[in-house]
């Protein structure tokens, strides 16, 4: 069945890791990835500087509205964090993973929901996102690429210097890197799409400092 976004997943017997450190790691590989120092991430999310380097170290758990403006901060979204604090599955990395129609992590992303559509290890995320937002929000700026097709209803898409143009069922957009760009659907009408991001990975290092 489809599961919604839980608490912070707990610790794994088999590596001796929790959910928070696992959290704390990908924080870390995304705040990199964005050239950011601790200072300017937790300036743009609205955090102390101590509780975000705490954070990172997995030595605190982030309330879901912090989780969310750490999410907005770095281009991503609270389900995907969440999911990245999930344990490793064994013997994952050989195998192919199944989600099936009614499974799958749920949880907001942007103005909607997204489904997430592929478990364990992997190089991209794949997820059904479904929407109604007559407005379209803030714009979301990552350093990933990311696709995007039509499944149901239509979209007006937002790409920053390059203008807003509108996508219908069977129609496709793909965003290079550092593309500023968000949606909405015109008079509110539901829609549905589907959304293939790149994986961006952190790996701990209990002796950075403030870089």
């Amino acid at each position: 069945m489809t599961t919604m976004v839980p608490a912070i997943p707990t610790d794994d017997p088999a590596t001796g890791s929790t959910g928070d450190e696992r959290l704390g790691a990908h924080l870390r590989g995304l705040r990199k990835a964005r050239g950011l120092t601790l200072t300017q991430l937790a300036e743009a999310a609205a955090l102390s500087h101590p509780f975000l380097s705490q954070l990172e170290r997995g030595l605190a758990r982030p309330s879901m509205a912090s989780l969310e403006r750490l999410a907005r901060a770095l281009g991503t979204s609270r389900v995907e964090l969440i999911a990245a604090s999930e344990p490793p599955r064994p013997d994952e990395s050989a195998h192919p993973t199944f989600v099936r129609a009614n499974e799958g992590l749920v949880g907001p992303y942007a103005e909607g929901s997204a489904r997430m559509l592929a478990e364990g290890p992997r190089r991209f995320e794949p997820m059904e996102f479904t929407g109604a937002n007559p407005e379209p929000g803030d714009h979301y700026v990552h350093e990933e690429d990311e696709f995007l097709t039509v499944l149901e209803g239509s979209i007006v898409i937002s790409l920053g210097p390059f203008g807003e143009t509108t996508l219908a069922v069977g129609d496709s957009v793909y965003c290079r890197s550092g593309t500023p760009h968000r949606w909405h659907s015109p008079g509110g009408a539901p829609y549905r799409l589907l959304i293939v991001k790149e994986l961006v990975h952190g790996a701990p290092d209990p002796g950075e400092g403030d870089t």
